[in-house]
């Protein structure tokens, strides 16, 4: 049993006839399980999942069907200023819409996100903008699992999920990047992203690795690193293709981790005098004072407020009631930033 999109969420009662036990056992369960057996636990939870139950945080604060006037806003990665700019695009539509945001981190990990989605729900709020993680079982996210929650995904697909999404041009901004840097005379170009399961990722290695072999230039996978998900990773993997016999002239970063964590050692290198080429550099998107770096960099940019603008405005015409069933998905465009 699961609950469809318009039906009313599964009540506490329901799980506790469906694990056998007393609604008070399922309250002690979902607030840490203490004095509960770990067998009784374990078919309370079986029950939460196979009915789709979420606790009611506002229960006590919110009358029936009376709306939360909160949007719940899940992105992957906290300390990156990015995202903070993508939240406060969502925060603007929400406040001409009369609404405020709740914002969660995932930090990349599935159960993580699975648990923020559900304690979004649990809080009821009127509406879903996801940055989803790389990857696994999307369950979670299932129309029959949200009920009437409408969800919009910003910058990534879901396998299988046909929901709203914004998208950004990731594949015709890493093409066009890389062939800035051939036209520039750089073959031997290294590429730095995070891991291939990430749906950007893929997607700007697709870009980079088209515009490669459309201009005869070989990849090397001794210049290619592709599982840095932050600043200090993404060092070592630039660190590990600078200190080979044969380093790269130029590197294309798929993201801004990637593209500080590129600059840091190219700044240290600098500074200690070592030898070697000193890198260009093409960042598919704008990090900190990245105008201010020891080489050139050229940006591959896009307005992440704008991102979340989109995202929202995609929600809201749900809310509203103002588009048919099909899902959408909106494609911004990128821009190239030349130093």
């Amino acid at each position: 049993m699961s609950i469809s999109r318009g039906a009313r969420q599964p009540t506490i009662k329901e799980v506790a006839t469906r694990a056998g036990v007393s609604p008070m056992t399922v309250s002690r369960t979902l607030a840490g399980g203490r004095n509960v057996r770990p067998d009784v636990q374990e078919r309370v939870m079986a029950a939460v999942r196979e009915l789709g139950y979420y606790r009611n945080e506002n229960a006590r604060s919110l009358r029936p069907g009376q709306p939360s006037g909160l949007i719940g806003v899940a992105i992957t990665n906290l300390a990156n200023p990015y995202y903070g700019n993508f939240a406060l695009g969502v925060e603007e539509v929400a406040a001409e819409h009369g609404r405020r945001i709740i914002l969660g981190n995932t930090g990349e990990d599935d159960a993580r996100e699975r648990q923020l989605v559900s304690d979004f729900i649990g809080r009821q709020v009127d509406g879903l903008i996801l940055v989803p993680t790389s990857g696994g079982d999307a369950e979670h996210l299932r129309p029959e699992r949200l009920g009437e929650v409408p969800l919009v995904l910003a910058s990534r697909r879901v396998p299988g999920l046909e929901v709203d999404t914004v998208l950004l041009d990731d594949v015709g901004g890493a093409y066009r990047g890389t062939v800035a840097l051939l036209d520039a005379g750089h073959t031997r170009i290294g590429f730095l992203g995070n891991r291939s399961s990430v749906f950007t990722g893929e997607r700007r290695y697709r870009g980079y690795e088209r515009a490669m072999l459309e201009h005869g230039a070989p990849i090397d996978p001794a210049i290619v690193a592709r599982d840095q998900q932050d600043v200090t990773a993404a060092t070592r993997a630039a660190r590990a293709m600078l200190d080979l016999a044969e380093p790269p002239t130029a590197i294309f970063s798929a993201n801004n981790r990637n593209s500080i964590g590129a600059m840091r050692e190219i700044g240290r290198r600098m500074r200690d005098g070592l030898p070697g080429p000193r890198p260009a550099v093409v960042s598919f998107d704008d990090f900190e004072l990245s105008e201010l770096m020891p080489v050139p960099v050229t940006v591959i940019d896009h307005d992440a407020r704008l991102l979340g603008r989109e995202a929202a405005t995609l929600l809201f015409s749900r809310l509203d009631g103002e588009t048919a069933e099909a899902a959408r998905t909106v494609e911004l465009p990128v821009t190239i930033e030349y130093p």
